[in-house]
């Protein structure tokens, strides 16, 4: 048998992003751009998350890192959003709603991210974690006096339940620094004074949140957008109390997700070309003198994927839905070829790929998925002529047989 040429195309690592888009936006309302990335690891490949790539500020950046980190909290402070008082906050007040009241969303809320170039939807998930920021008495008035008022002085520290304090707190004579971290589905957590407050101010104002990103290895390669609005006043999803009236009544948080697949396919060298044999070789079947049972050659290759990819056959001589053969006076074969894939690399079913067939129509080779991201792992494809079509081959003894087989692995399923 003379050698024919297997070929390949080489796709090179796609994007895939995780961000938030700018949407428009009414008069009067607030912008956060959250973003994520997604970059396979060699290093680890089963950690296959989204990093968020967005900038920190605030408590988790710059005093309790390690707590947020263990928390999966992520703190922004602004001093775009603040909040004023409109009447005294009168001492021991029964009304939680007329002092210092937090509720915020902690629950989670889906927010569907689309695929720029493909309108796939992804959803994410996106709740408020954390509260707090620096409060004042507002014209430089000093709060010594209420900062160490009592229950007030020590809920500010350690949280007025349901939220939790995180043990930091600084402290002037105008002002003071605290965060909260808020359990998920909390209600609302409010702070009374044993002495009347004139005015106060919550300038500025940070907020925690935490993510749950979709599976990376099930997305396509590109860029996804989504936004999610909070209202915020009296009722709505930041409700800061009846006396504590804020400056804006939207916050809108854009999200964009970027996610970067790596599909990578390697022959060793010389893998392009490949030569059929009966098992043991020729020499084992002359020396026999048995008709071969078949002619095949499993050609190794090494694979690299995160995310979903296809793979489809092209021929230079077509026999039915496969590849073909031809020696110099016109006779033909067909070629079968299959494919195996490494362990963490399934079909469309969720199952092994082991000698599967590759059809021209592409039919059983439309989706591969990762289970986890998979580098630089062995792999085989299979090029056979079966016992019957080598009877016939065998009718033209000393022909030559040659044919070109393209095999094409695609992330653009």
């Amino acid at each position: 048998m003379r050698l024919f040429t297997v070929t390949k195309k080489w796709l090179g690592p796609c994007a895939l992003a995780l961000g938030l888009s700018w949407a428009s936006l009414p008069v009067q309302a607030l912008e956060q751009n959250i973003s994520a990335v997604f970059r396979p690891d060699p290093t680890n490949p089963m950690v296959n998350k989204f990093q968020n790539t967005t900038p920190h500020s605030g408590i988790c950046a710059w005093h309790v890192p390690a707590l947020c980190e263990s928390l999966n909290t992520f703190s922004i402070r602004t001093n775009e959003l603040v909040f004023n008082s409109n009447a005294q906050i009168e001492a021991d007040h029964e009304d939680p709603r007329k002092g210092a009241y937090f509720k915020v969303p902690s629950s989670w809320r889906d927010v569907q991210v689309t695929h720029i170039a493909t309108g796939q939807v992804e959803t994410v998930q996106m709740r408020i974690a954390g509260f707090g920021g620096r409060w004042s008495l507002g014209g430089g008035a000093r709060v010594g006096v209420w900062a160490r008022n009592g229950s007030w002085d020590y809920y500010w520290r350690y949280g007025a339940a349901p939220c939790q304090g995180v043990r930091y707190i600084a402290a002037s004579s105008t002002f003071l620094l605290y965060f909260w971290t808020i359990p998920e589905n909390a209600g609302a957590c409010n702070v009374v004074p044993t002495s009347p407050i004139p005015q106060m101010v919550y300038n500025p104002v940070e907020y925690g949140y935490e993510l749950k990103t979709p599976n990376p290895l099930g997305m396509a390669s590109g860029e996804y957008r989504g936004s999610v609005s909070y209202s915020i006043g009296p009722g709505g999803d930041f409700d800061l109390g009846d006396v504590m009236m804020p400056n804006d009544n939207t916050l809108t948080f854009n999200f964009t997700l970027s996610v970067e697949h790596n599909l990578k396919v390697d022959l060793p060298p010389g893998g392009n070309r490949v030569e059929l044999l009966p098992e043991g070789g020729w020499q084992a079947w002359l020396n026999r003198g048995r008709q071969p049972s078949k002619l095949f050659r499993d050609q190794t290759f090494v694979i690299s994927a995160s995310g979903r990819f296809k793979m489809q056959l092209e021929c230079s001589l077509a026999i039915g839905n496969t590849c073909g053969l031809r020696n110099g006076a016109g006779d033909e074969v067909p070629l079968q070829v299959g494919v195996t894939l490494p362990y963490g690399l399934q079909d469309q079913y969720g199952q092994a790929v082991n000698k599967l067939p590759l059809r021209l129509d592409g039919s059983g080779t439309e989706l591969f998925q990762p289970g986890y991201y998979v580098n630089n792992r062995p792999a085989s494809l299979h090029f056979t002529v079966e016992r019957d079509d080598v009877k016939e081959m065998l009718k033209q003894p000393g022909s030559t047989y040659t044919g070109v087989v393209t095999v094409i692995w695609d992330s653009e399923v």
